[in-house]
Order: C-alpha cells, then structure tokens, then sequence
C-alpha cells in the first residue's frame, strides 16, 4: 500500500514509522526541512522501550516532493495540527487519486468536517489512536505503540471494505486496530485523554512521569474530563469511559515516562497549540448545549496567556 503521512511530526514518524517496517511505501511529509534531510540521509531512528533502532524511511517537506511516478496514494493519513488541516490538505490535493482515501488520526473535534470540504465526505474516514510520539532530536523519536489502541470507521457508522482494509494493516505492522461503528463516541474518547493531559502539561511543562505524581494536577483533570463528558452526553455522544478517572489512567497506559503531550511539545517547540480545537471545542459545545465549563475555560485561558509570549 502506498500511505503518505500529512503532517508527519513525532506521532506521524512513529505510525510511518512501524508501516514502513511492514514493507509499505510510506512518505512522511513534515515542512521541517531538517528533520526531512536527516531521515533522508541517516534514516528514522525510533525509541521503542528504550532502545533505539533505524528505519530507512522517505521523507519530503511537501507533497510536490513525493516521488509519485504517476501512482497517487492508497491511505492519506492526516496528522498535522487542526488549524493547518485545509491549508495542508489543499496541498496535497496532487496525491490523491480516485480511490484515495483520507484518513484523520488529528487531535480534536472538528477536522473531518474541514477535510470533508476540501475533498468530499465521502472519501473521509475518521481515527483516532492512543499511539504515542516525542521529538527526542531531529529525525530521532521516542515511540509509544506497544498494547495502544487505534480506532478507525467510517463517519455514518458504517463497517465498511476500506476501513477494514486498512485497519488489517495497521494490525500487520503492530498498531492495534478495530474498526468502530461509533467513531464519533471515540472521537470523543479520545478527546477525553487530551482534555485530561494536554493544557495541564503545557501549563506546568512536566512529562507524564511527572505529571501523575501531583495529586493537585490529577484533581483538575478530573474536573475537566467531568465537564467534557457532561458535554458529549448533552450532544447524545455515546462514550466508552464511564468515569473521567478513566480517561486520566488509559491517557498515560503504556507511555515511557519522559513522554510529553503535544501541547507542551507545541510550546516547547515556539508554536501555538490546538486548545481551540480540544478544551476550547469543549467550552463551545458545552455553551451550546448549555452545559458550564469553568475548568476547561480556565485552562483555555492560561495556554492562551503562555502562547502570547511566544515568538512572533
């Protein structure tokens, strides 16, 4: 299968990663021009459990850098960050052919729709994985897949050919994947870990090892995931946790300890974070269905605070 990986930062060097190892032509496409040249020349080097190993990979800073020799790809996995979703796709528009298919694994709510408008409802499938990724150096990646989940459907719910398809294949290289005939209630679920991790770590800049040894830290999590799942069930969204300590303990399972969340590699990295997309998506439903979100507007307000002293 040819799978092109849109937006391939440490989460998306870790999935092409492991794809690649199970003899798939896999493209990673990040706009780092650094990263791409230290994959190209020395390879992917993945941490897995501690140990590092090369992956010979390809790599380019865009999509008019994939050798297409007039074959479009099969899976576009897109990963970039949600408020570059309909730039990036537009882009990539040149690899898709007429059986493409677009496959979201993004953070957040909201990206399928936008890549729905870009490229049409019908070739959109929704995912989302547990799969953890941390930049260690250019072209170097700690990866958390060991016993982690992926989930992919299609958005009516629907267990179709090409989602099955595609989640044997993510199982042959190792990513553990099921097809799910409610992406949406996962959407969610996923949603929760990142409401549960993401703006506390960027607030207070600690990996997860540290992170769940703060028992302060763990009290606002729950509060937030509380609010988040008092939201979804407002919205009729139907969710696999049934308590928000839930989605606190499955966010760090299987994780090394140096593992950062994205908000906090965002920051660390002078970018901006998608909290608009994750506690700031909670917030707007939670105002539209009438449901308060105080913690959630709080720490929505304090990653915009940090984010005001990043470099322009």
């Amino acid at each position: 299968m040819k799978i092109c990986v849109l937006g391939a930062g440490a989460l998306g060097c870790a999935v092409g990663g492991v794809l690649t190892e199970a003899g798939h032509e896999v493209w990673l496409i990040n706009r780092n021009a650094a990263q791409v040249e230290a994959m190209n020349q020395r390879g992917l080097i993945l941490r897995s459990d501690g140990v590092d190993r090369t992956v010979r990979v390809r790599a380019a800073t865009s999509a008019a850098g994939v050798d297409a020799a007039g074959v479009p790809a099969d899976l576009l996995i897109v990963l970039v960050k949600s408020f570059h979703t309909e730039a990036a796709m537009r882009a990539a528009l040149p690899l898709l052919g007429p059986e493409t298919v677009v496959l979201s694994l993004q953070n957040g709510l909201g990206n399928e729709d936008i890549l729905a408008d870009v490229v049409g409802r019908e070739r959109v499938l929704a995912g989302k994985t547990y799969v953890g990724g941390t930049q260690l150096a250019v072209g170097h990646v700690a990866a958390g897949t060991r016993g982690k989940r992926t989930l992919v459907g299609e958005l009516d719910g629907a267990i179709s050919a090409r989602g099955t398809r595609i989640a044997s294949v993510f199982n042959a290289a190792g990513l553990n994947t099921t097809v799910s005939d409610n992406i949406v209630g996962a959407v969610w679920d996923k949603l929760l870990i990142n409401v549960a991790t993401g703006a506390l770590s960027g607030i207070t800049r600690l990996t997860y090892g540290d992170l769940y040894r703060v028992p302060e830290i763990e009290a606002c999590a729950l509060a937030a995931v509380a609010e988040a799942m008092a939201v979804a069930r407002a919205s009729g969204v139907v969710l696999s946790f049934a308590q928000p300590i839930d989605a606190w303990r499955t966010a760090a399972a299987g994780l090394p300890y140096e593992f950062k969340a994205s908000m906090l590699q965002s920051l660390e990295k002078g970018s901006v974070t998608e909290v608009d997309f994750i506690n700031g998506a909670v917030v707007r439903q939670g105002a539209r269905y009438g449901v308060p979100t105080p913690v959630n507007q709080t720490l929505v307000a304090a990653i915009k605070g940090i984010e005001q002293k990043l470099p322009r």
